[in-house]
Parts: C-alpha cells; sequence; structure tokens
C-alpha cells in the first residue's frame, strides 16, 4: 500500500510540475502549490482533505515560521495576518500567492522598527543591565499586546544579545557594533528573501499543519537530509558556521581536502569564494550562510579558491588558497565501537560499547548502510571476544526503518519486527516487517542505552529487543514517543531540483503490539539524564498523532533455547536485581548529582534567562569550541567517561554476573 501512495504522489507531481529552468536552476513557482499539497494529502495517515481546521493549523504554523522568537510581531498584525490568510488554501488553488508577499511587507516593516528600536538604544547613553532577568522561551511568552509591552521586552531582549557578545570577552563598544551588525543582516535576511524561499515556507507550513513529522524541504534542506543519510558530501571537509556576518570554519573534518591541505585552521573566516584557476572571487561577507555552503560545494575533482582572514596576534592575515573537492565521507556521524576492559570479583572481563548516532542508509546502489556497518561491528566485536555489548542509542533521532529492521534481527533469529499501518480510513490492513536471517550475530548479553531523544527507529530497535526481552534497556523513564513512518519524494521524481515533500505515511507497533507514538520505549533500569523534561517527547509538539495498539505479534522463531546462537531470556528477577544494584550506584553518583541538581533548578527557574548567569557561561561556550576540534582518541576518551555510558557498562557487568557463563559467539 505505502509503495502505491508514494507511486500517486510521485504520478501526481511529475504530471504537473515541469521544473522551468532559468539559468539552467528549476524555481518553485505559485502554480506548482495546490499539486504538491494534494500530493500531501493522498498519502498523509490520517489527513486526506483540507477544511477550515487544517487552515487554521496552516496559518499558525505560517506565524510561527514568520516570527518563531515572537519578537518581531504584535497580537494585532497576527489577527491581521489570520485574516489575510483566512482562505489562503482556496487562494492557492486558484494559483494567487500574493498573500505571501503582502504578509512578508508586513514583517519586514516590523523587523525595521525594532532593527531602529535597538539601535536607538544602544546609543552613546547606553549602560549593560546584567540584572536582567526575562522569559524569552516562545511556547511560553505571548506576543506583546501593544508598542509599549513590545519596546519593554525588546530592551530586555537587546540587553540579552549585547550580553552574549560580552561572555566573550568582547568590550562593550565591541559588543554594541555587533548587535547593531546583526539587526542590520536581519533586515537584510527578510527583505532579500526570494519568492521561491516564500512559496517554500507555506509548503512546509502546510505540511506541518498535517502533523510534526511532515515537512516540505527545500532544494538546500533536501541537499542536507541527503548528505545525512549517505553520510557523504562532495567539497572540502569543513563545518561552517555564520557568526557576524562571517563565514566560520569551526571545524576540519579528518580525511578531506581542508584538513589534508594544512592550511586551513579552526575559527578562520571564509571572505570570498572563486571557482576553478580563473573564476572571479566573490565576496561572501554578510551572505546567507546557505548560499556560501552552495558555492563551495561542488563535484569531487574540481577546485574551488578561498580567500581567508584569519587573526594573527593582535592584526589579521588574509590569503587565498586553492583545494580540489573530494567525496567527504562524515565518520563521526557513523557507528563505531570502543572497547573497554573491567575486573569482576578478580576476573577480566571485555566490553564493547557501540556509539550508534544514526539509521543512516545511502539508497544509491553500493551505498552505506547502518545496517551493514553494525553487522561489522558486531563481527569484530566476536573477534574481540567481548563478554557483552552496550548499543548506546542515547542521541540518535532515527533515520532508515529498513535498517532499524535489519539491526533489531541482528540479534535474534527471524521474526517480526515492526507492523505498519498506513490510512486511517484503511484500518487493519498493516503491514509486517520481519528479520529473515536466520543468523544470530550476537547472542551475548546486551545492553541498550536510550534517552527522550531517542526516536523512532531508535525506538523501533529498543521496543523489538525489549518485547523479546532480549535486552536490557536502561535510560531516562522513556524514550521521545514517535510511532510514525515518513517517506521522501523528490520534487521533480528523481531530481528533486524544486524540493522534497517528506510525508507521514503510516504508524508503526512493536511485537508486543504497542505504538511507540507518545508512549515511547519504557526503560527497565532508569538513571538521570539531561533530557529528562516534560517537553522532550512527541506529546509535546503541535498536532502530534494520537497512540494506538494492536494485538501482540512477537514471533516464536526469534528465540533461540540451544546450539549454535542461542540467547538467553531476561527473567524478571534478574531486572529486578538489575534495577536495585544500578540504583544503589546512582545514588552515590557525583556525575548522577549534579545532572539530577541541573534538572531541579530547570524546573525551578522555568524559562526565566538571567544575563548574570549568560554572563558566567563563557567556560562552557570555550570547552564546547575546543571540543569540536579534539582528536577522535580524545573524543572517544571524553564518551566512556559519560555518566550514562559507564552505568550502562556496569549493568551489563551485572548481567554477565547474572547469566552466569561467559559467552563468546563461535562462529
Amino acid at each position: 500500500m505505502k509503495a502505491f501512495l508514494v507511486l500517486v504522489a510521485s504520478f501526481l507531481v511529475s504530471q504537473t510540475v515541469s521544473a522551468q529552468l532559468l539559468g539552467g536552476q528549476a524555481v518553485l513557482e505559485c502554480k506548482y502549490l495546490y499539486t504538491i499539497e494534494q500530493a500531501f494529502l493522498s498519502q498523509h495517515v490520517k489527513i486526506s482533505g483540507a477544511d477550515p481546521a487544517l487552515q487554521a493549523r496552516l496559518v499558525e504554523q505560517y506565524v510561527k515560521r514568520l516570527d518563531p522568537t515572537k519578537v518581531y510581531l504584535l497580537q494585532t498584525d497576527v489577527d491581521e495576518i489570520k485574516k489575510m490568510m483566512g482562505d489562503v488554501l482556496t487562494q492557492v488553488k486558484n494559483k494567487d500567492c500574493a498573500v505571501m508577499n503582502k504578509v512578508q511587507a508586513l514583517l519586514i516593516t516590523r523587523v525595521k522598527e525594532r532593527a531602529a528600536f535597538a539601535k536607538n538604544m544602544l546609543g552613546k547613553t547606553y549602560k549593560f543591565d546584567s540584572k536582567v532577568e526575562f522569559v524569552f522561551d516562545p511556547e511560553t511568552k505571548k506576543f506583546a499586546q501593544n508598542q509599549q509591552e513590545a519596546d519593554d521586552f525588546l530592551a530586555k531582549y537587546v540587553h540579552f544579545q549585547v550580553s552574549n557578545y560580552l561572555a566573550s570577552d568582547m568590550k562593550l563598544e565591541e559588543a554594541k557594533t555587533n548587535v547593531k551588525k546583526s539587526w542590520d543582516r536581519t533586515i537584510k535576511r527578510v527583505t532579500d528573501m526570494k519568492n521561491e524561499d516564500l512559496l517554500a515556507g507555506y509548503l512546509d507550513s502546510f505540511a506541518r499543519a498535517l502533523d510534526p513529522h511532515s515537512s516540505f524541504m527545500a532544494r538546500d534542506n533536501n541537499e542536507d537530509f541527503r548528505i545525512s543519510m549517505s553520510l557523504s558530501l562532495k567539497g572540502i571537509g569543513a563545518t561552517l558556521s555564520s557568526q557576524d556576518g562571517f563565514t566560520v570554519i569551526e571545524a576540519l573534518v579528518p580525511g578531506g581536502p581542508a584538513a589534508r591541505s594544512s592550511l586551513l585552521e579552526p575559527q578562520d573566516k571564509i571572505i570570498a569564494v572563486g571557482q576553478g584557476e580563473k573564476g572571479a572571487m566573490e565576496n561572501v561577507i554578510e551572505m546567507d550562510l546557505r548560499d556560501v555552503v552552495r558555492k563551495i560545494r561542488g563535484e569531487k575533482g574540481t577546485k574551488v579558491r578561498l580567500a581567508i582572514l584569519r587573526k594573527k596576534g593582535e592584526g589579521k592575515k588574509r590569503f587565498e588558497i586553492t583545494l580540489v573537492r573530494d567525496q567527504i565521507k562524515l565518520e563521526d556521524e557513523a557507528a563505531s565501537i570502543l572497547y573497554q576492559d573491567k575486573d569482576v570479583n578478580g576476573v577480566k572481563k571485555k566490553i564493547g560499547v557501540i556509539n550508534f548516532p544514526s539509521f543512516y542508509s545511502d539508497g544509491r546502489r553500493g551505498g552505506r548502510s547502518s545496517a551493514a556497518d553494525m553487522k561489522k561491528l558486531i563481527a569484530d566485536a566476536r573477534t574481540a571476544k567481548v563478554d557483552g555489548l552496550v548499543l548506546d542509542l542515547s542521541t540518535n533521532g532515527g533515520g532508515s526503518l529498513e535498517d532499524a529492521v535489519k539491526i533489531a534481527g541482528l540479534f535474534f533469529a527471524t521474526g517480526n519486527v515492526v507492523k505498519q499501518a498506513t490510512r486511517e480510513d484503511e484500518k487493519g490492513d498493516s503491514t509486517t516487517l520481519r528479520d529473515s536471517d536466520p543468523t544470530v550475530d550476537w547472542h551475548g548479553p546486551l545492553v541498550v542505552l536510550t534517552s527522550r531523544i531517542s526516536a523512532s527507529a531508535s525506538e523501533i530497535v529498543a521496543g523489538t529487543l525489549k518485547d523479546y526481552k532480549r535486552a536490557v534497556i536502561v535510560g531516562s523513564d522513556h524514550t521521545f514517543g514517535k510511532g510514525t513512518v515518513q517517506t521522501v519524494i523528490d520534487i521533480p521524481p528523481q531530481t528533486g531540483e524544486l524540493g522534497a515533500m517528506k510525508v507521514t505515511v503510516g504508524t508503526f507497533f512493536i511485537p508486543g503490539g504497542n505504538s511507540t507514538q507518545h508512549r515511547g520505549v519504557l526503560a527497565d533500569v532508569v538513571i538521570p539524564s539531561q533530557y529528562d523534561s516534560d517537553e522532550v517527547g512527541e506529546k509535546s509538539l503541535d498536532y502530534s498523532l494520537p497512540p494506538a495498539a494492536l494485538p501482540a505479534f512477537i514471533s516464536p522463531d526469534a528465540y533461540v533455547k540451544e546450539g549454535n546462537g542461542a540467547w538467553k531470556i531476561l527473567q524478571p528477577d534478574w531486572m529486578k536485581k538489575l534495577q536495585e544494584q544500578s540504583k544503589a550506584r546512582v545514588e552515590k553518583s557525583e556525575d548522577f548529582k549534579k545532572v539530577a541538581d541541573e534538572l531541579a533548578k530547570a524546573k525551578t527557574t522555568g524559562k526565566l534567562i538571567k544575563l548574570a548567569d549568560v554572563m558566567k557561561d563563557k567556560d562552557k561556550k570555550d570547552k564546547a569550541k575546543a571540543a569540536k576540534n579534539k582528536s577522535k582518541s580524545e573524543k572517544d576518551a571524553e564518551y566512556l567517561k559519560r555518566a550514562d555510558i559507564q552505568e550502562s557498562v556496569n549493568v551489563l557487568l551485572d548481567l554477565i554476573q547474572l547469566e552466569g557463563s561467559k559467552t563468546v559467539a563461535t562462529k
């Protein structure tokens, strides 16, 4: 059914969206929007038609996109926008998108007014007030009801902007100058916004009105998505950020052209870019980071020239370099394994810790996949003769469904992993995805580490292994709670020159019959986590779909009771013992005490920002910046020192003792 729906959407898009090439580049136009909306509705799991409720949600999302921080618009502006967009679905159907330009004009006016207020405030008589406290969280605060309320809030916000610069050891006058420039950049960003960006923003608002995980990805975002799934890009191999109008090199990707050249350093500023050996150098100061990245990326083997500005003592050095673009492997995002030797009652145990940050999968023939990488890591662990494995999904937000099914199946014989139900009006027409490989790649003790940000594919793996009583789940009380499946369709199909649709096509259920939607996967052994906040989770998101349940569909053939590949079913009394032992350790741990104290502090202060605290955060910012450029061995050592990793290893050691035997695979 899913494949049929994808074909329907692809047909709708390809029949109507013929990319109009201007200068060799496809452009998103108003006349395409209605067709793309219909493609979303043709396959969304729950919503199949537009109605007043959907339109109201669309406008709500559009306003949120316009002013996500609620700094610019008044409540009266919001009311006016809702009035202007009252029949926007009909307007778009009639190929009329003028309302988006009218709304943007209103936003530009308000941004210019706020910028003028900020610059006037930062005049010669300005005095920084470190005692300022205010609530900045847009989910908590409301739009200003009148001009005076807007000015009062903006005055506090400007102090906050200044405090961020002062916290980096900048002098007050320089901080004031940088804040003024940031307002100039904001004006430039909203006034220079291209029509296709407005249309893409509208489509994304439409998609997000369906559910939290449907979206429209503009061309650049679509390219970034492809890179994240394939762990590969073509470029120079540098992580870039935008700071005060400059494109700044944050870190160099090991093995990439930039790192191999030894010509670039973190904190270098890229001020101009030239194509090939003779292309004109184009100034990129104050240019949007997306556009700078687009100029630097390119096909493997081509050359790009960069003009660099580097701080040298009290002065600055300007120079140019030429780099040959190459295929960059993003190894920091790939699954990896580390080993630890532990002494338990005088007996040495070797533990493997698999750091698994995402379920990546390059759909092209011969492309890299997380399932294939995981299989290799487990084989390596068997060769190293480990006594147990920790699978760390604590920062894994999900990814490829197919890889999730394969990875779950590495730990048991053949069996059901997940059921996917499609549209609500076809309830009961669910597709069962199962592991069909009888090989048990790892049959020894297994702990899975999760947190409240472990989501989607992570929850499928953790939930499946929990339902089969195959692994001990350690972490936050529950995972994120995302129990939906999305598909991505390029527009036009195969090229994606106009962008891509990401749409929720189904809900999934783990073998015990539960959907992970809202509920998540419950931990067997609960430990404190920095993510333990009620605001972290699917149920806190706009328009999240409701949870559901099906009859259990656990497969008896997943279990191997004897012989090669036999694994031990976790027993209730083991779980109770593991919980007791872990609780005793956590109560004595200074690291976990710090986590608990931070959580308690956050609950007490809520969303209140104190500028005095901002000024104290310099050490944290410096450490975070330095961490980006540490060597792999340094990063690995710090990773293994994490309190949650250490406790997961301790739980695993307890489990090994309970299982009472050395469990090294013999395959």
